[in-house]
Order: structure tokens, then C-alpha cells, then sequence
């Protein structure tokens, strides 16, 4: 136990961002605090119904043998199977409700079934700031978790206020993006691939799962992880294919897990599922855009002033136009352009993955502003800006419960 809290794992940099994922898990409790029961949507109950009836074996959720009732089902293109999720976005949700079976008209109920996501959300926010910390060093690291933590639009996915949960997948596709970029650094070590690689291919694999059972299109991100590991190891690309390969199996085995082993209702669902609903013509409705600029807003203010900034200077400056600042803007853009091609999807999730992985690509060019020899200049106006939408945030959040 003793050589797990030393300085170098557990010091004031861990403690500094422990101390900020309290105040964002402060922030959901008071958001949930002041959810009114009886605002809920009739869907919302219907989803964590269909999920109960499955832990109690009652059908599987998002199949004709799972749904409750059709009437209040978020199916909302009205198929016997879910096009759009598996069994696993209901029984995340579901799972505390099952447990202490508590009535859907209770305090309890709420808190229960928001739970689990403020506490998926809490390790995304721990993973953020890990993955931007290796990156770009403390620096990027507190960046990254402070827009993550004072973010309104992660808060309410986070506490489901007028959110659908897509935190699970959120947390799962930022796992399997920084997941198989780091595989690949691993590849040209002289050791058996697959055996030096097994807790990573697992990780992968386990974060593939997340992210495409709670929403099948997020699947598209598989090709994006091929061409990033192609392009990091670009010698042992069979290699790199095998691995992401294994790691799709074993997601698939731990979805089909989430249909409880039921082959028939496994193989109609993923027959079934919708891979992607949007259409090439969103592109020429200038409302598609409008729409995708107003969700990133939502992330934030600051993030209205940072991610411009960013862009220039990383346009700009040659220095910071490296594959570790930008992937994530790569990603940030794929999800971007998933949203205008989606534009009536309600409650998607890439306006929200795509604000997430923004923020890793400011904190990447913040570090880099901070090696500067205007770093002092850098760090007052940084400072400044991160604290002011920190303290917007509060105040919006105080009003609500006034």
C-alpha cells in the first residue's frame, strides 16, 4: 500500500484534481437536488422499466420481448427492436432501481437512477484529466478537468436534465480513442504483441463495448482508431489490425453478454441497428450549423473564446501541429460533422463527444502558449478565463435552485 501513495502517484497533482471532480459530483447533487418528479418524461420511465424488467428476467430491453409500454417507448421510430441502442443504455440506468426496487414517484428513484451516471461521469473527468496531463503535463491536465468540470452541457448529461444518459458513451468512445493510441506506442517493443498488449486489448475492448452499446453509430469511430494506429505504427500495421480486431470480439462478446445470452434477440438487434440516420443534404441547411455552434457553446462560455484561439494557433504555429494535439482535434472535428449530417437527432451524442475532445485540444495548446516566452502573460489570462467561467457556472447553478 505503501509504494501506491507515493509522490509520483498520488501527490498534490492528484489531489488538485481530486478536488475539483468533488466539486463537479457537488455540482450533479445539486442539480438533482432540484429535479422535480414531476417533470420526468413518461420515456424516461419507460427506459429504466425496460431495463428493470430485464434484471428480473422478465425480457431483454430494446427487444419486442422487453418492451413494457409501447405507448411511452423511446423507441422513437416505433421498431420492435431499439435501431439506436442495446440492452446495456437500459440496464446502466436501470441497475440501483432493480436493486432497491423503489417506486418511479419517489426522491429515491430520481437519485438512483441519476447515480450511475454522475459517477461514470466523475471517471470520465478522472480519465480526462490523466490523458491530458501524459499529454501536455500538469498545465493541460488542470485545464482540461476545469473546462470539463464548470462545463453545463456536461452537467446535464451528467444528472439527466433534459438529457438523455450518454455519458456511458461518452466515457467508452474517449477510452477507446486514447486506448488505441496508446497500443500503438507499445507495438515496437520487442515482445510478443498480444501478450505484452493484453490489459490494453482488453481496456479497448471493454470501452468499444460501452460506447457502441449505448449508442450502435458510435461504432463509425472503429475506422478512425484503424487510420490512428496505422499512422503511429506504421511498420506493424497487421499487427495494429489484429489488436483492434481482438478488441472489437471481445466487444461484441460483452454485448452479447448485455442481451443475456439470448443468440436470436442478439443477432435481430444487431441486425436491427441503425449505424448512422443522418443525411449528406444536412450539410447545405445552414440551421445544421447554427445548431452544432449553439451545443458547443453550451460546453461553456470560455469554450466560445478558447477553441477559435486555439485553432489559429495551431494553424499558426508549426510547433503545435503534432499528432498529440491533433488527434483530439480530428476527432472533435469527426463528431462535429456527425452532428450537421444528424441535425434531428434529439439529445445526440456527438455535440457532446465533440465538445469533450475540444477540450483536450485547447489544453494541448495551452501547454504550449505556457512554454512560451510569453508564459507568464499565458498563464494570467488562462487563469483568468478558466476562473471566470467557473464562477458563471456557479452562479447559474445557485439560480436554479433560487
Amino acid at each position: 500500500m505503501g509504494t501506491f501513495f507515493n509522490r509520483e502517484r498520488f501527490g498534490t497533482p492528484q489531489i488538485l484534481a481530486g478536488c475539483l471532480l468533488l466539486i463537479f459530483v457537488a455540482e450533479c447533487c445539486w442539480l438533482i437536488a432540484h429535479q422535480h418528479i414531476g417533470i420526468i418524461a413518461p420515456e424516461d420511465i419507460s427506459r429504466v422499466q425496460e431495463g428493470w424488467s430485464q434484471w428480473h428476467g422478465h425480457g431483454v430491453a430494446g427487444t419486442p420481448a422487453g418492451l413494457v409500454n409501447p405507448d411511452t417507448s423511446i423507441r422513437l421510430r416505433s421498431a420492435p427492436y431499439d435501431p439506436d441502442h442495446s440492452p446495456l443504455w437500459y440496464l446502466i440506468e436501470s441497475a440501483p432501481v432493480a436493486l432497491f426496487n423503489v417506486a418511479p414517484d419517489s426522491r429515491a428513484w430520481l437519485w438512483l437512477t441519476r447515480t450511475p451516471f454522475v459517477f461514470i461521469a466523475a471517471l470520465l473527468g478522472a480519465s480526462l484529466w490523466y490523458v491530458s496531463r501524459r499529454l501536455y503535463g500538469n498545465a493541460g491536465g488542470y485545464t482540461a478537468l476545469a473546462l470539463y468540470c464548470f462545463s453545463p452541457a456536461v452537467l446535464r448529461a451528467s444528472t439527466l436534465w433534459l438529457s438523455p444518459p450518454n455519458m456511458a458513451a461518452a466515457w467508452g468512445t474517449f477510452g477507446s480513442v486514447f486506448t488505441a493510441i496508446a497500443v500503438s506506442h507499445t507495438l515496437y517493443a520487442p515482445r510478443e504483441v498480444v501478450l505484452w498488449n493484453w490489459r490494453r486489448i482488453l481496456l479497448l475492448g471493454v470501452s468499444l463495448a460501452l460506447a457502441v452499446g449505448s449508442y450502435f453509430s458510435l461504432a463509425l469511430i472503429v475506422p478512425v482508431l484503424l487510420v490512428f494506429m496505422f499512422y503511429l505504427a506504421t511498420h506493424r500495421s497487421a499487427a495494429a489490425a489484429a489488436i483492434l480486431g481482438t478488441s472489437c470480439a471481445l466487444a461484441l462478446i460483452l454485448l452479447f453478454a448485455a442481451y443475456f445470452f439470448h443468440p436470436g434477440l442478439f443477432a435481430h438487434g444487431l441486425a436491427n441497428a441503425a449505424l448512422f440516420n443522418g443525411t449528406v443534404a444536412a450539410l447545405r441547411i445552414w440551421g445544421s450549423y447554427l445548431q452544432l455552434a449553439r451545443e458547443i457553446a453550451g460546453s461553456g462560455p470560455v469554450v466560445v473564446l478558447l477553441v477559435p484561439v486555439s485553432l489559429i494557433v495551431w494553424a499558426a504555429y508549426r510547433r503545435s501541429r503534432y499528432f498529440g494535439n491533433s488527434a483530439p482535434l480530428v476527432v472533435a472535428l469527426f463528431f462535429m460533422t456527425l452532428r450537421v449530417l444528424s441535425p434531428h437527432e434529439v439529445g445526440s451524442i456527438y455535440g457532446l463527444l465533440a465538445a469533450i475532445f475540444l477540450f483536450v485540444f485547447v489544453a494541448g495548446i495551452v501547454a504550449d502558449l505556457l512554454e512560451t516566452a510569453a508564459r507568464e502573460l499565458a498563464m494570467a489570462v488562462v487563469i483568468g478565463l478558466l476562473a471566470a467561467n467557473a464562477v458563471w457556472n456557479l452562479i447559474r447553478l445557485y439560480r436554479i435552485g433560487g
